[in-house]
């Protein structure tokens, strides 16, 4: 039987792998990609891996100044802002459209991602980043809407460095119990189809999100950092 990457180049297997270490930040935010290592890392030439770095680089995951010098784009809080500008519109009306179209399936999707939930701490790390995604693709996949569900899950993506930026501050260590009861209010909302309430709070839910701590944190940093300050 075919395996999973039958049809995926040396270019998408690369792109994929970098992205994923970018997001997760494992490549660090600012540093140099050593280009030749990577590639012995991955088992393949340099081509592939400079194609997959120009697609990053139109994503602006990477900066290329020459292609000796290629580097994982910094984080700032204009980025920060404008993915979460973004999500805090798209992401109530994937709960308004979940509202109205969930289907028995959607709901026991939901259901079981809920509970499956733990307080976004530093304490939990990554398993709850990774259930806190799944509860909300629960959301998303409900809305049946194919376009909004790439934009969202690519907002996602995009939010990931600076979610994991919020982990790592002061009020992360602190029990979200706030969050997982909004989880759990959200569905209740769904289920019962009613809509208004279910946009409402998402919209708030995304207010008071990681990103947005992130991103008060970024602000001081730059403010510290200006000639003058």
């Amino acid at each position: 039987m075919a395996g999973p990457n039958q049809f995926l180049s040396k270019s998408d297997l690369a792109y994929a792998e970098l992205r994923s270490q970018i997001l997760s930040g494992s490549l660090a935010a600012g540093s140099r990609l050593a280009q030749y290592d990577l590639a012995e890392s991955l088992n393949m030439s340099i081509t592939p891996l400079r194609e997959a770095i120009r697609r990053l680089s139109s994503e602006g995951l990477v900066t290329v100044e020459t292609h000796r010098d290629v580097r994982v784009s910094a984080m700032n809080s204009d980025e920060a802002r404008q993915l979460f500008e973004v999500r805090l519109s798209l992401d109530p009306t994937a709960a308004e459209l979940a509202a109205a179209r969930r289907t028995d399936a959607d709901i026991a999707a939901m259901r079981a991602a809920v509970e499956s939930l733990l307080p976004v701490t530093r304490q939990w790390g990554e398993e709850a980043l990774t259930a806190h995604r799944t509860f909300h693709r629960t959301v998303y996949r409900a809305s049946h809407n194919d376009v909004l569900i790439r934009l969202l899950d690519d907002l996602w993506d995009k939010s990931d460095r600076y979610r994991r930026l919020g982990l790592e501050l002061p009020p992360g260590d602190e029990p979200r119990t706030r969050d997982l009861e909004e989880h759990h209010r959200l569905v209740e909302f769904i289920v019962n189809r009613e809509a208004d309430r279910a946009a409402r709070l998402m919209r708030d839910h995304i207010s008071h999100s990681l990103t947005a701590s992130a991103i008060s944190a970024l602000e001081d940093r730059e403010g510290q950092q200006s000639p003058g300050a």
